[in-house]
Order: C-alpha cells, then sequence, then structure tokens
C-alpha cells in the first residue's frame, strides 16, 4: 500500500464527492449537508464538544482519507476488475455502511428513512467518491485485475 497515494486519493475524491453533494439541488436532489450533519452530531448535549460546521467539514476530509486508506490496504487489493470498478465497488459499500451504521447514529433514519431522494443523492455521491479513488490510486502493484494482457 502507498500511504501518500492513498491519502491523496481520498482527499481529491472526497472534494470531488463533495462538489457533487453541493451541486445536487440544482438537478432537483435534496441538499445534503455533510459538515452541518457531523457538527451538529458532535454537539449534542452529552458530548459538549461544538466543532461548527468548518470542523464538520474537516471531520468529513478526514474519514474520506481514512476510507481512502482502509481501502487501499485491505479491501482494493481483494477485489476484481478494473481500478474504477474496484472503486465504484468499494463506493456502493462505504454507501450501505453509512446508510445502514451512521445514519442511524446521528438520528437521520437507517437508509436516510427510505427518502428516495435522499438515497439517490447519497449512493450517487458514494460512486462519485469511489470511482475516483480507485481512479486516482489505480493499481501500483501492478496485479492481475482479471483483463487480458494487451
Amino acid at each position: 500500500m502507498n500511504l501518500t497515494r492513498a491519502a491523496a486519493a481520498g482527499a481529491i475524491a472526497t472534494a470531488t464527492m463533495t462538489t457533487l453533494l453541493l451541486i445536487e439541488p440544482a438537478v432537483g436532489l435534496p441538499e445534503i449537508a455533510i459538515g452541518q450533519l457531523l457538527s451538529s452530531s458532535l454537539s449534542l448535549p452529552t458530548a459538549h464538544l461544538s466543532v461548527g460546521p468548518a470542523g464538520g467539514w474537516l471531520i468529513h476530509f478526514l474519514v474520506g482519507i481514512g476510507w481512502a486508506i482502509g481501502y487501499a490496504g485491505l479491501v482494493g487489493p481483494r477485489l476484481r476488475g478494473s481500478p474504477l470498478a474496484r472503486g465504484l465497488i468499494f463506493g456502493i459499500l462505504v454507501f450501505l455502511v453509512g446508510q445502514a451504521l451512521f445514519l442511524p447514529l446521528v438520528s437521520a433514519g437507517f437508509f436516510s428513512r427510505g427518502n428516495p431522494s435522499m438515497l439517490a443523492g447519497s449512493l450517487l455521491g458514494h460512486l462519485v467518491f469511489g470511482g475516483v479513488l480507485g481512479w486516482i490510486y489505480g493499481d501500483p502493484g501492478g496485479r492481475n485485475t482479471g483483463t487480458a494482457p494487451a
């Protein structure tokens, strides 16, 4: 695993996903305010920790980089296909984890409470995250991706 490459790919993939999330309302999808969601969930009365929206966005990027390192070290090497295909599969896995575990923890409901437009926006964002991550991180190890040699 190339840690620097993974962290850089994670930061770029998170920035790309974030840009998409910010423009989704322009195409009729709901606004998904990650920074505000993270900052408000961390400032619950029991936590006594107010990080504000900027802190929430910072956490969002750090989590994206963490996911990228996990992809590079654990998940990506076990998947078959091109770097883009492996990244897309990883994006779906991150989407499922977020919808099933993270959102209920921040009172946003299990699978966005079944809201189709929220689910679509989140899935699209995570596919973009995974696709960009896989594409940028690539296959530095040069292992066989299941495609015929040229």
